[in-house]
């Protein structure tokens, strides 16, 4: 057996000899590693109900292009005189040169007054005034009906869309719209169909492009781009920025390019800042652990003195005292680690339901793989710091004086 070997041996042989001795020296490491286990779950579990919660009102897929109608000069928002207004002949340019990976749609948007003939109560929608390419593009799903189809937009007939919310206020529950006329901007259209939007209860009226309702001084149209998948949206958005200066030219000024990511980013950066403070505050625990170990191993040391001269007699060097009791820290550390991982899962099973029916809100703890590595890094770091003085302190006792110890 090699020198490393055996004190490696020796020093979970010392360990396994003292159970109760072993099991009270790791307490500080599980009480420490316990709390940052449930802490960092937390963490996780709010990071992701917010990113749902952030999900379930806006289109995390979503790369909108609108263009520039002013410009600053002086620090004054001027009128732009020449600003570019986008025609259905740049959404099919534009999904032509993103391809597979997104679906484009030409949209112009502004606010609306709905109200059903007969009835005065108004009721405040978003009119989008679009294209048959923008109910794939927008993630809506079509459940009564149908929507604006290219016979629609050629002859600018009067049919709108409603969303499911806004069809359940103008209608009683059961009797249905579709195929009644609504007031729109004090125009009348006929409901064609209904649809479920992406973003839930959000109020919205599509109608085919250049519909009366949408008025003369309206938001010029914009270009919706719907990523295949979220991971894409920043390629996507390069491909769109250098596509505009392709057709349009190199004016960074004259296009808005917005997406929903930075919602998002700022929930992860707020949540590491959480886990950030919380993690540290709770790291101290793990730190008087690692006192506490350092503790126990200097009174071992002093206790097994003899023990350790007899050993460097017998021919050990001082890199094997060394060892053996780095090793009986670090295991100390480790397995006051496991239980304090195994403690802390337990601590955050019990407090999710408690959160949920203290708050009504369906809260999920995140408890993950990079948890488990972090809390178990932490530990053994602990215990190699806190081991390594009384290691060395054991590794340079004098032979002959520690034999003659009592």
């Amino acid at each position: 057996m090699s020198r490393l070997h055996l004190s490696v041996a020796v020093g979970l042989q010392t360990l396994r000899q003292s159970p109760l001795h072993t099991l009270l020296s790791t307490l500080g490491i599980v009480v420490g590693v316990a709390s940052l286990v449930a802490i960092l779950s937390l963490g996780d579990g709010l990071e992701r109900f917010a990113r749902d919660q952030i999900e379930s009102t806006t289109d995390l897929q979503l790369i909108t292009v609108t263009p520039r109608t002013t410009r600053e000069i002086d620090g004054i928002a001027v009128q732009r005189p020449d600003y570019v207004r986008f025609a259905r002949s740049d959404a099919l340019d534009l999904s032509g040169h993103l391809g597979a990976d997104a679906t484009v749609a030409l949209a112009q948007l502004r606010g609306a007054q709905v109200t059903v003939e007969g009835d005065t109560t108004i009721h405040g929608a978003v009119l989008v005034a679009t294209t048959p390419e923008t109910l794939p593009a927008s993630g809506d799903s079509l459940i009564a009906g149908r929507f604006v189809s290219e016979a629609d937009v050629v002859e600018g007939r009067r049919v709108v869309i409603l969303s499911a919310s806004l069809a359940d206020q103008l209608a009683e529950p059961g009797t249905g719209i579709v195929g009644n006329t609504v007031v729109v901007n004090g125009e009348r259209h006929d409901v064609v169909g209904i649809v479920y939007t992406a973003r839930g209860q959000r109020a919205v009226v599509y109608a085919p492009l250049g519909v009366p309702a949408m008025g003369r001084e309206t938001n010029p149209p914009q270009l919706t781009v719907l990523a295949a998948r979220v991971e894409d949206v920043p390629t996507l958005q390069v491909r769109v920025e250098q596509w505009l200066q392709g057709r349009y030219g190199p004016d960074d000024e004259a296009f808005r390019i917005a997406t929903n990511a930075w919602r998002v980013e700022q929930t992860r950066r707020a949540v590491l800042l959480f886990k950030l403070v919380m993690g540290t505050i709770t790291g101290i625990a793990i730190v008087v652990g690692g006192i506490g170990v350092m503790n126990v191993l200097l009174v071992s040391i002093a206790q097994r003195t003899r023990e350790i001269g007899i050993r460097r007699a017998s021919g050990a060097r001082r890199r094997d005292v060394l060892m053996q009791f780095l090793v009986e820290s670090v295991t100390i550390a480790g397995a006051g680690s496991l239980l304090g991982i195994v403690l802390g899962y337990v601590a955050m099973l019990a407090f999710v339901p408690i959160a949920r029916r203290l708050t009504d809100v369906p809260f999920q703890s995140g408890f993950s793989v990079s948890t488990v590595v972090v809390a178990m890094l932490a530990a053994i770091a602990v215990g190699i710091t806190f081991g390594a003085y009384p290691a060395w302190r054991a590794s340079h006792l004098e032979p002959a004086e520690a034999v003659r110890h009592e």
